[in-house]
């Protein structure tokens, strides 16, 4: 049997450097590249070492963890015992996520004869399983794990990220409240052009039962200013004097127009906080905000800003004008925060 020692140092130097480089993405941990390679190599020529009968005493486990922790501190130093255990952590959690995967791989693509195959018996009754898996499967797999591993791990970065800009968000039009989680889009400045009042935008979905029978067949295909003439028509909808009609501009379109309700007051709560407005529109969108319904409004960002800077703006209005005196009512809304 011919083995080529260069081809097994490349591909496990391949494959060290691999594991490394996922590791510092995931820690957030600057890569300097002469760092990693002489890491990369120091794991490579330890796989080397299984072809040498007299360093068959440095096979244990042993010394196989301070293999890890000499590569860890060439690759990325010590820093502090907190941040190495962690950048440790990190690197075996790479490395049983990409040996899982190569495993479990393999065994999907076996079929039950190579199962069977692989199961033995020992003299004392043990169940045992051998498994040969081809050098270039492993190292296909490998990348291809890796890269499976870093979409997951990204994609829940930025699921937690987004978690953040979560509230939710309470709509009440006379005896009715409307509850969801909302997105707090700081890019949205929608606001109605005659009233001045920021636009929240909701799913049209969550007032369905409050909503002309005629919204499930007609809302995509129908012109919104078609829509609401047809609505303030409907005796049986008993919203009719809250509707509004706001244009607005698409992402590479024209004007655009949505329908839009008048609540009697919006609460947004976020991080125990809640504020509250009346000064406020409702969109509704007859889609799908989310793809995975995270979320079902986009909330306008003045709708989480307290009292504090409401009042500012109002005390501002009172110097100009004098002594006379004008509340937060007489403003044409008023805004708590509890």
């Amino acid at each position: 049997m011919v083995v080529y020692i260069d081809l097994i140092f490349l591909m496990n130097l391949l494959i060290d450097g691999s594991l490394l480089l996922v590791t510092a993405w995931m820690r957030k941990q600057k890569v300097v590249i002469w760092r990693l390679v002489v890491s990369a190599s120091l794991g490579a020529t330890y796989v080397l070492m299984m072809f040498l009968p007299e360093l068959s005493f440095l096979f244990t486990f042993l010394v196989k963890f301070l293999f890890s922790v000499a590569m860890l501190w060439i690759a990325f130093g010590f820093g502090s015992m907190q941040t190495y255990l962690r950048n440790m952590g990190a690197f075996y959690i790479v490395n049983f996520a990409a040996a899982g995967g190569i495993l479990g791989i393999h065994y999907l693509l076996q079929n039950s004869g190579e199962v069977w195959s692989g199961i033995w018996y020992s003299a004392s009754g043990g169940l045992g399983f051998s498994i040969k898996i081809g050098a270039l499967f492993t190292f296909v797999v490998f990348f291809i794990v890796l890269l499976w591993f870093k979409v997951v791990v990204a994609s829940r970065r930025k699921q937690e990220k987004m978690s953040s800009f979560y509230a939710e968000v309470i709509v009440t039009i006379q005896n009715t409240e409307i509850r969801c989680t909302g997105l707090i889009d700081t890019g949205n400045q929608l606001t109605d052009p005659l009233s001045r009042m920021p636009v929240m935008v909701m799913e049209a979905s969550l007032w369905r039962d409050y909503l002309p029978e005629s919204v499930g067949t007609n809302w995509t295909t129908e012109r919104a200013d078609n829509l609401i003439m047809e609505w303030t028509e409907d005796e049986s909808f008993r919203w009719r004097d809250r509707l509004r009609l706001v244009p607005y501009r698409g992402l590479n379109r024209g004007t655009q127009f949505m329908i839009a309700l008048k609540p009697d007051e919006v609460k947004v709560i976020m991080d125990g906080q809640e504020v509250r407005t009346t000064r406020v529109l409702v969109g509704l969108d007859g889609g799908s905000l989310s793809s995975d319904n995270a979320y079902r409004a986009i909330i306008h960002p003045q709708l989480t800003e307290g009292s504090k800077e409401r009042n500012i703006h109002s005390t501002d209005v009172v110097m100009a004008l004098g002594d006379a005196q004008m509340t937060g009512d007489e403003m044409g809304g008023k805004e708590t925060c509890v």
